[in-house]
């Protein structure tokens, strides 16, 4: 064989050796990954986490899934499904093997109850079932034998209105067994029930943000040209999660809101943090013909971070406690790893779970090594261990050198060590301004201390200098003046 063909045979194989790997990556990874810099801009970014196998209702050896609606999974790994069009609850083990499926409830009288539309589910910290059945009107609460302890319908009190139908969606428990549920027509806020039962109020309203001009318009306007305007009414909640310390994660549908997700404290404040560069409602740069997301769950992480399902667009949002976007992942399509019509997100300390209600499947997602380090050095700096971030941060840039978050990070970690200095280049880097200028007045401050006896002995002896070569000019001057006079005075007598 001569020179030419051998290496005409060698380039030939490292083509397909390439272009496998290539085939092997897109595969893992069929959607772009991406996250917005400072001037929100979208620039390309390793993936956090890569689709690693789909899962349906045939896999489990218990027939297709008909529209499932939700999914949860209990801190002892059992995975619930709401297999809403089969009016059923599916129960698995952490591998899919089914473990139980509940297709209703006996009453204490022993009457038996079959679900018409169960599509909210929630598993408390002591692995007790919620179910939110919106056909029965019913919020069910099983106890650790599938039996009925709390049901959860028609609620009375005097804030709410004559006539109201409980059609519960959503529903999410606290530490203390408070039940929280979104309602399909309440535009109040989240429904709060006491442990048992009691209706207790509303959290949370979603505020209406006016168009001025149609209020000017109004005014105006005859009695049946209002009754065709837009009336303003809140949006509803569309999903809830709960944190270990009752603080909750709600998502609402408004397309106009800069504020589509809200962490609501137990007086149903929103104080969600948004430190970051732009507004936490998703995507900042979308297409018309698509538009913006639309979350239509949220799922809390833990040590600050959350992901918020973007129904819209099939993507996975993650920020961190400050509202710095960390991540995105998902997309629509046909492949694995992609969605035709999401309807939940779920997590289990390390892979995510997306349920897809028009396929009737569930994909498991894993992490990457650029997506792991990115956790781990977020919930580092959420517990206070910023120090022992920086590594990670530093790895993350080495994975991507467009991460901002990186190089906050590592800032932050300087500033705190009083390391000023080095601190006002990883925030320039990360465009971080305020702690920048931060920075930069500690470093000053730090270099006037450092300098200030040297500065004040090089001002001293200046002044003295300076005041001494005036005492030493004016002496000149004066003197000059003895001898002309004197000079004078003896060309007169002469």
């Amino acid at each position: 064989m001569s020179i030419k063909k051998w290496i005409s045979s060698v380039l030939a194989a490292s083509l397909i050796l390439s272009s496998s790997f290539l085939e092997v990556a897109e595969a893992s990874t069929p959607y772009e990954a991406y996250i917005y810099n400072y001037w929100e801009e979208s620039v390309a970014s390793p993936a956090a986490f890569v689709p690693k196998k789909s899962v349906n209702g045939i896999d489990m050896g218990i027939g297709e899934l008909l529209e499932p609606n939700d999914m949860v999974i209990g801190n002892d790994g059992r995975i619930y499904i709401a297999d809403t069009g089969n009016k059923r609850i599916v129960i698995t083990d952490r591998n899919w093997q089914v473990m139980n499926v509940l297709d209703g409830y006996e009453t204490e009288s022993g009457e038996q109850v079959s679900f018409q539309n169960p599509i909210g589910l929630f598993v408390d910290q002591d692995q007790l079932l919620y179910v939110a059945d919106s056909g029965l009107g019913q919020v069910i609460g099983f106890d650790e034998h599938d039996k009925p302890r709390l049901i959860i319908e028609d609620p009375k009190s005097d804030i709410i209105a004559e006539g109201f139908k409980f059609v519960p969606k959503k529903i999410a428990v606290d530490a203390a067994k408070r039940v929280y549920v979104v309602a399909n027509g309440v535009f109040e806020g989240i429904m709060q029930f006491d442990t048992d039962g009691t209706f207790l109020g509303y959290i949370g309203k979603n505020e209406v943000r006016r168009n001025y001009y149609e209020i000017v318009w109004r005014m105006f306007s005859t009695q049946q040209q209002r009754d065709q305007m837009i009336l303003f009414i809140p949006t509803e909640f569309s999903n809830l999660d709960i944190d270990a310390k009752g603080f909750v994660y709600a998502t609402n549908i408004d397309i106009n809101s800069d504020t589509p997700i809200k962490r609501l404290n137990p007086s149903g404040e929103d104080v969600l943090k948004r430190y970051g560069y732009f507004d936490v409602k998703g995507d900042i740069l979308f297409r018309l013909s698509v538009g913006p997301s639309v979350f239509i769950d949220i799922k809390y992480l833990g040590d600050g971070l959350y992901s918020a399902l973007d129904m819209n667009q099939g993507k996975v949002f993650t920020y961190d406690s400050e509202g710095n976007l960390l991540y995105i992942f998902g997309a629509k399509g046909n492949q694995v790893g992609t969605f035709k019509t999401v309807s939940a997100i779920e997590y289990d300390g390390e892979h995510y779970y997306v349920l897809d209600r028009a396929r009737a499947n569930i994909t498991v997602f894993e992490p990457t090594k650029f997506g792991s380090t990115v956790l781990e050095a977020s919930r580092l700096h959420y517990n206070g261990y910023s120090e022992e971030a920086v590594p990670l941060w530093k790895e993350v840039l080495s994975l991507n050198s467009n991460y901002d978050v990186a190089y906050i990070g590592i800032g932050r970690s300087l500033v705190m060590g009083k390391q000023n200095e080095e601190a006002i280049y990883y925030f320039k880097q990360g465009m971080e301004r305020k702690q920048y200028s931060v920075a930069y007045k500690r470093y000053r401050r730090e270099e006037m201390k450092e300098h200030f006896s040297t500065v004040m002995t090089v001002l001293i002896v200046g002044i003295v200098i300076g005041l001494a070569w005036t005492v030493w000019r004016k002496l000149r001057k004066n003197n000059r003046k003895s001898i002309i006079s004197q000079s004078t005075g003896r060309d007169q007598a002469l």
